[in-house]
């Protein structure tokens, strides 16, 4: 059973990290090297960030606007992790980094299947380098990015206000990629872990002419996971610069990752116990407790049965996931998602003199991806719904008069197979201006975005499953053995192919967007700085649906098309150098998800945000903390209409009466705070903490009804410090780390299967490493969740997915 963390844990874990705090991350040179002031051509963007020393956080980010600004000068929330700290906390993904963001999260309900993450309680744009990155729309395939190509990863809260296309409501993901130098370097990195992970990465670095440099970086990385889940992947990424003249420069790049990662959709699963429906209320249930159905509609259990039944029944069933330990329901009929992955982009840019550039950039990128994934294995234990007692098939498994308590019923293994093609223009005009007392700068940014996709998935099922045509013949009849214990599963031993798939969907959609934006930066004087921007944007969406069993000739195809104006609006008062308050407000416009049918004519997906907070510094800024407050949703979301009758098509009844209804909202209230710290060349620290309520506000009745979202956490915090040490006869400090994360109560509540109070416990996790340096050789050890606490790191469909247990990764690397 998952264990809740006490109180005194959590805070003895945060008070021992704060004591070992840590060792400065130094900031490279490169990037340190690019400090300016607003008064030189390029000023420097406000970033709360982990990239070193404090008095050099001051560097350069053009994620929030595409427009420079000081630190203590802008009112957008960025937080920026640089590769330093990724490489001390050893990740590998961009779900590794998590932990360094303030607002970022896991989503709930997103079946385990690549970075599915929200900002703030809702949905993210990912990128590299500003250009598309996957994922969006609906799809329900995603990637695990990597961070082997990665030099730091940069978040904007709240909408880009047209900067990025096809905008998301929570914010951008920003991944900034390792590019050529002109100095020669390379380097060599192996890693061992626990569950026979084993990798190795090359990236070497160097001039080729007096004006051109190249960078090449391979890597393997394998493992076979905690429970099963294995991953595999290789890369490659090489990239070409190209200084054309004193004042352009182009840089082409190319990106190639194979991957095969395990999905583990169900995790543990929540028994379906219904508590308001049992006669008896406590700890305590015996078989009277478990009444048959009166109107004998449900199945009828022997009392005997019903005995055996109720021992069945744990206190947290149907409260919790069912702990099946180190094992679960990964069946061999899955498969992992084999996925392939093709980026090609130029980057081209040229400066007009001192105060003017121009930036264009193209990026082709092609995703293959196919996987079969398990949707459902539901074990029913005692339900009343809808006034029928255990109705078939939703109630325990009787076979032959036996009865199988621990049983999984209505199973699903579904193959998605999908096919994605993007081409993506972006083109940035920057200006500096100045007006009497007032300077400024101006940005214009155009951008085209053309997405293709072609998806297919299929299904098999259980006997529970029959598919019928018009004349009620059946057509189809589930062949999937039921798995009648999941303590210890019976899994079939034929493939997916053999078990008669049904192709359940079976689609085409392209979609197009096109957006204008204008932002303007304004010094006002010393105190007083203003951001404002405007973006025209609309992205089309055409959505054809081909020929399924069940559609023979398609679905009416639907399009749809969402317009409109975005803005931001932004004060930031510095009162004095060390302390500034701002406040920002934003709208950016979203695209609706089109797996399901769209009706035409409906109102814009939009995505709003307000902040408020302060910023300040300390200790010669070797102490940077902001605190903001945050008010974030996504209006316009669809609902079924209850008056509607399916009986008719294209979305309308006879009578004019709209299929759907588009007044539902997601939203999002919270606090956030970053904090980093470093006294000496000995100590730092990075910790970050957010409390967030996210609801959902549903207007299915005359009042709306608002509840918690599915696997969003309140509260959520993690922490990161080292402490670097010269010891006695030994030629180098030895550097030592300590990290905790504690992640808040998620709900995995589901009233459609009868569970509408369950959950998953909150949890802290502890972190250590040890690290040393000699000449070109560091040698690393990382030990994670340090206490084998157990726990779990998302939530999956009334079910969690267990973190991983105690275990170690050496890192050696060599550079040269």
């Amino acid at each position: 059973m998952l264990k809740h963390p006490p109180l005194s844990l959590t805070l003895s874990a945060i008070t021992t990290a704060i004591l070992l705090s840590t060792n400065v991350y130094a900031a490279d040179s490169d990037l340190s090297n690019t400090l300016n002031t607003k008064d030189n051509t390029k000023t420097v963007i406000e970033k709360i960030t982990v990239y070193g020393r404090h008095n050099q956080l001051i560097l350069n980010s053009g994620t929030a606007t595409k427009s420079n600004m000081s630190l203590m000068e802008t009112p957008a929330a960025v937080v920026v992790v640089d590769k330093l700290l990724l490489e001390a906390q050893a990740t590998a993904t961009l779900q590794d980094s998590l932990r360094n963001v303030s607002g970022l999260s896991q989503a709930g309900n997103n079946y385990g299947v690549g970075d599915n993450l929200l900002l703030r309680g809702l949905g993210a744009n990912y990128t590299y380098d500003g250009m598309y990155g996957g994922a969006g729309l609906g799809n329900s395939y995603n990637p695990t990015r990597s961070t082997t190509n990665i030099e730091s990863v940069e978040v904007l809260k709240g909408p880009a206000t047209g900067l990025y296309g096809i905008g998301a409501a929570g914010g951008v993901i920003n991944l900034i990629e390792k590019k050529p130098r002109q100095q020669a370097a390379y380097e060599i990195k192996a890693t061992l872990g626990q569950w026979n992970n084993h990798a190795i990465m090359f990236d070497a670095t160097s001039p080729l002419t007096h004006n051109t440099a190249y960078r090449l970086i391979t890597n393997v990385d394998k493992s076979d996971g905690y429970r099963g889940l294995s991953s595999a992947r290789n890369e490659v990424y090489g990239s070409l610069l190209f200084d054309i003249a004193d004042s352009q420069q182009l840089v082409t790049s190319v990106a190639y990752i194979d991957d095969k990662n395990q999905i583990d959709s169900i995790g543990h699963p929540v028994r379906i116990f219904n508590r308001e429906s049992v006669n008896k209320q406590g700890d305590s249930i015996d078989g009277n407790a478990l009444p048959n159905d009166p109107t004998n509609k449900g199945i009828q259990l022997t009392e005997a049965q019903r005995e055996q039944l109720a021992n069945s029944i744990a206190n947290t069933d149907g409260l919790r996931p069912f702990d099946l330990g180190s094992q679960g329901l990964i069946s061999p009929v899955s498969r992992p998602n084999d996925a392939k992955e093709l980026r090609i982009k130029f980057d081209y840019t040229i400066d007009f003199g001192q105060n003017a550039s121009f930036r264009q950039q193209v990026q082709h990128r092609q995703y293959k991806s196919d996987f079969v994934r398990q949707t459902g294995a539901y074990n029913y234990v005692y339900w009343d719904r809808r006034g029928v007692i255990n109705a078939n098939p939703r109630a325990p498994l009787i076979i032959d008069e036996v009865l199988y308590p621990y049983a999984a019923r209505r199973q699903e293994y579904r193959r998605a197979n999908a096919q994605e093609t993007s081409l993506q223009y972006f083109a940035d005009f920057n200006t500096n201006w100045s007006l009497g007392n007032f300077t400024g700068e101006h940005l214009i940014s155009a951008n085209y975005e053309n997405r293709n996709v072609d998806s297919k998935s299929w299904s098999i099922w259980d006997a529970d499953y029959r598919q019928t045509d018009k004349d009620a013949n059946i057509t189809y009849q589930g062949k999937l053995p039921y798995i009648l214990d999941i303590r210890n599963p019976n899994w079939s031993n034929k493939r997916f192919e053999e078990l008669d798939p049904v192709l359940r969907s079976n689609y085409t959609k392209n979609v197009k967007a096109y957006g204008i934006s204008f932002q303007e930066v304004i010094y006002f004087n010393d105190i007083l700085t203003g951001r404002f921007g405007i973006a025209k944007s609309q992205i089309d969406q055409q959505y054809t649906q081909h020929d399924t069993p069940r559609y023979p000739n398609g679905r009416t195809p639907n399009d749809q098309s969402d317009d409109g104006n975005s803005y931001n609006i932004g004060l930031n008062y510095r009162a004095i150098p060390q302390f500034a308050a701002f406040v920002n407000l934003s709208k950016g416009v979203t695209a609706y998800g089109l797996l399901n049918d769209v009706q035409s004519k409906i109102p814009n997906s939009e995505s709003k945000a307000f902040d408020v907070g302060f910023r300040f510094t300390a200790f010669e800024e070797e102490l940077l903390a902001s605190l903001v407050y945050f008010e974030t949703r996504k209006t316009n979301l669809r609902r079924s209409n209850p008056v509607f009758t399916d009986n008719e098509t294209d979305g309308l009844s006879t009578n004019g009466i709209a299929e759907y209804l588009y007044d539902n909202e997601d939203n999002t209230k919270g606090v956030e705070f970053d904090l980093n710290l470093a006294i000496n060349e000995q100590l730092s620290m990075n910790i970050n903490a957010t409390y967030q309520d996210a609801i959902e506000i549903r207007n299915q009745n005359t009042k709306p009804k608002s509840g918690q979202r599915k696997g969003i956490p309140k509260k959520f915090a993690s922490i990161w410090s080292s402490y670097q040490h010269e010891f006695n006869g030994v030629n180098n400090p030895i550097k030592f780390s300590l990290g905790a994360t504690y992640t808040g109560e998620r709900s995995i509540n589901s009233t459609a299967f009868g569970l509408p109070t369950s959950t998953i416990d909150a949890y802290t996790v502890l972190d250590a490493a040890v690290s040393y340096s000699i000449e070109n050789w560091n040698f690393q050890l990382n030990l994670r969740n340090l206490t084998d606490e157990t726990y779990y790191k998302k939530a999956l469909f009334i079910g969690g997915l267990p973190g991983d247990s105690r275990n170690a990764k050496l890192t050696v690397n060599y550079q040269f």
